[in-house]
């Protein structure tokens, strides 16, 4: 669960990224964040995972109010959640099955343990073939499968992805959609940011609609609804 309660984020430059914003994402929901750029989508996602500050309200994540968080305790926070991004993020010296195994010997999982997930997660965004295969051998929408099985290897109760399918194209774009909302309907929640209407229009969840850094609409249906 994820709620926001009258935040703000003023940055030093004195951009009022956001402005106020009041929300709640219930556990095993499916939320979109759109807007156009400097709309406030990207500093979210940032406050979500504790890579930016509020400068005034409160965030609360699984039940705990995280905005006094001390900074050790971050690392834990972040273990409950799974995190994709546009540019993918993968180690290029790193096989598919070691790159998303790495995610799991930062958190000392056992080996074994490793061995029995790692393909289990491989299998589930249609990789099995591919795990000896490096990024440089694959193609975008298959390292972003990897860059997605990384994220989900630990069993996060939320995945927060953002712009995840900005550097892909339509189909390949809608095949990663698919597999999120798949990996929803097994219980864990999604939050996306982006840009692509087309997508937000045609999966017809809850969309949170940011204009300078303002919530402006809520509602599910499409990118455009109650605007």
């Amino acid at each position: 669960m994820i709620e926001f309660r009258n935040v703000n984020k003023t940055y030093s430059t004195g951009t009022e990224a956001v402005n106020n914003a009041s929300f709640v994402i219930n556990k095993g929901e499916f939320a979109f964040l759109v807007g156009s750029s400097g709309s406030g989508k990207s500093t979210i996602i940032k406050l979500i995972l504790k890579e930016e500050e509020p400068t005034s309200g409160n965030i609360i994540i699984n039940g705990k109010d995280t905005t006094f968080l001390k900074p050790a305790r971050v690392p834990y926070l972040r273990r409950s959640m799974g995190v994709v991004f546009q540019d993918f993020r993968l180690l290029p010296d790193k096989t598919v099955y070691e790159n998303v195994a790495f995610a799991m010997y930062i958190v000392k999982a056992t080996p074994r343990h490793i061995r029995r997930q790692v393909p289990m997660v491989l299998s589930l965004v249609g990789l099995s073939g591919k795990a000896k295969m490096y990024p440089n051998e694959l193609s975008g929408g298959e390292q972003q499968r990897v860059a997605l099985a990384r994220a989900l290897v630990n069993n996060p109760s939320m995945l927060i992805a953002d712009e995840p399918t900005g550097n892909l194209d339509p189909d390949t774009a809608w095949e990663i959609m698919s597999l999120l909302n798949e990996i929803n309907l097994r219980g864990t929640t999604v939050v996306v940011a982006t840009h692509a209407k087309d997508i937000v229009d045609k999966m017809n969840k809850r969309v949170i609609h940011l204009s300078k850094g303002k919530i402006v609409s809520d509602k599910k249906g499409g990118y455009d609804c109650e605007i």
